[in-house]
């Protein structure tokens, strides 16, 4: 079973340079911001600057941590990224200006290559809600723990499928965990 620990995912720059990422996955391994197929990373978010543009890319951002912020998008449409772990899906390509509700924030962002991948985030709030579907390829632990055929992880902590997936899964009561479905399109 592949387990990492987001403290060890380095943080790097935003693809504008504005802001800090920590890759979680990405397919294929070792791929870049122009030839993945997808792409799960935490984003840290401490001032109001614009995000960085990935045309031909669908994107879904989960605020995980502070107040969060207004999101702007040029088509003349604002979201609100202000309640804690409620996906909101938006295309790569739209200039996006933020800004901030309060202090920093963390969120958590999946990108998928419009017409090569699909993919969505779902979020995982009572111990019923953890079940990993045939594309999970993904699971972040947000809050509190979760056991995985008898692996616990803890806040912060990242299952990426290598080969067959956990057959018993507990999320412990009051925890959040994010499972990323991922898939080729066709």
């Amino acid at each position: 079973m592949s387990i990492l620990h987001l403290h060890d995912c380095p943080a790097q720059p935003w693809k504008n340079g504005l802001g800090r990422t920590r890759e979680l996955a990405v397919e294929p391994p070792g791929a870049g911001m122009e030839d993945f197929l997808w792409r799960a990373s935490i984003a840290e978010v401490d001032s109001a600057a614009p995000f960085s543009a990935f045309p031909g890319v669908d994107r879904s951002i989960v605020l995980l941590e502070g107040e969060g912020f207004r999101m702007q998008l040029d088509d003349g449409r604002s979201h609100d990224l202000t309640e804690p772990f409620a996906p909101f899906d938006f295309p790569g390509e739209a200039k996006v200006n933020v800004t901030l509700a309060g202090g920093p924030t963390r969120d958590f962002n999946l990108m998928t290559r419009r017409g090569r991948a699909r993919g969505r985030v779902t979020v995982w709030r009572a111990p019923a809600d953890a079940a990993i579907h045939p594309d999970t390829v993904l699971v972040y632990l947000a809050r509190g723990t979760l056991v995985l055929d008898g692996q616990t992880l803890q806040a912060g902590d990242i299952w990426r499928r290598q080969d067959e997936a956990p057959s018993h899964i507990v999320l412990a009561p009051l925890s959040v965990a994010l499972a990323v479905q991922a898939h080729r399109a066709g």
